[in-house]
């Protein structure tokens, strides 16, 4: 395989101790075996784009993953910063995911059911900001879930409080200074995850007053161009494929950007997939860029 790297693949029947650590990524089949491990945390991530009509907190009343939490885009997120879903504090992030009765040492499965597959947003945070030490997304997500008959439930859940100790850190958060420096010094490969119409600049953004456009020097890698047609995550000669069609090469640094933070943690989880962790975000993304007249801007491939 490219890059040295190997797919890490759940197991296939049962579930692991609490001692052991989640892969990356894991099965309908292998959730369905463990729900009820006391260990085990569920979190439905479902958010959509302000022009979706769609109401995920109805939905997820309507029926869920038994077990599972609902957890809100403006749980990982800070009120205060007019830039839409930028990062929150540690102690705002501690605060909110004690209240959903997670702790930092609890084995996490994330899911969603949304076309921007935000779950990779919630898992790069936990994961890799505030400092949960075992976090795995499912595989297809709800749609898979749902589609090959699993148990569902209905209602809201109100999960007993617990602690959760921050123990991460901002090394893989990009601020738009940074992006500014990489402009000159190129230490980085900057990959952007929206659609090829809003990287060329064809297509407005969705956003009043944002430019159109791309970061000088980013490459474009959609973010669906990781899922094979059921919705799942590709197998490693795919995303491998993907990686290289976009000319990202995975042994040298890779920063990853799209509209507002959301989908460039798809690009960030794929590139975990094929065994490269240490993949930055820029958080602030074209949601921060797109607005400054001040930065340059690019058109075109």
């Amino acid at each position: 395989m490219p890059h040295g790297a190997r797919r890490v693949r759940p197991p296939t029947n049962g579930f692991q101790s609490m001692a052991e650590p989640l892969p990356a990524l894991v099965s309908t089949h292998w959730l369905e075996g463990a729900l009820g491990a006391p260990d085990l945390r569920i979190l439905d991530a479902t958010w959509l784009m302000p022009d979706d009509p769609r109401d995920p907190v109805a939905e997820f009343e309507a029926g869920h993953i038994p077990g599972a939490v609902y957890l809100p885009p403006s749980a990982l997120a800070d009120p205060d910063d007019p830039r839409p879903g930028m990062l929150a504090s540690d102690g705002q992030a501690a605060a909110r995911l004690g209240a959903l009765g997670i702790s930092e040492t609890c084995r996490i499965i994330i899911y969603d059911n949304s076309p921007v597959k935000s779950a990779a947003r919630a898992w790069w945070a936990l994961s890799r900001v505030y400092g949960a030490q075992s976090v795995a997304l499912l595989d297809g997500g709800f749609a898979k879930w749902k589609a090959e008959g699993h148990p569902l439930k209905g209602g809201m859940p109100s999960p007993a409080p617990t602690r959760f100790a921050v123990a991460g850190s901002r090394a893989q958060v990009r601020d738009k200074a940074q992006m500014l420096a990489n402009l000159s010094s190129e230490a980085a490969q900057v990959a952007d995850a929206r659609g090829p119409a809003r990287f060329r600049g064809d297509e407005p953004e969705p956003r009043p007053g944002m430019a159109a456009g791309h970061i000088p020097g980013s490459v474009n890698l959609p973010y669906a161009a990781l899922f094979d047609e059921t919705g799942c995550w590709k197998n490693e000669a795919g995303l491998s494929a993907a990686f290289d069609a976009a000319g990202i090469d995975l042994d040298r640094p890779l920063v990853t950007s799209c509209g507002s933070g959301v989908t460039a943690c798809v690009l960030a989880f794929g590139a975990q997939l094929l065994g490269k962790r240490d993949v930055a975000v820029y958080d602030g993304s074209w949601s921060e860029w797109g607005m400054d007249p001040d930065v340059p801007k690019a058109l075109g491939a």
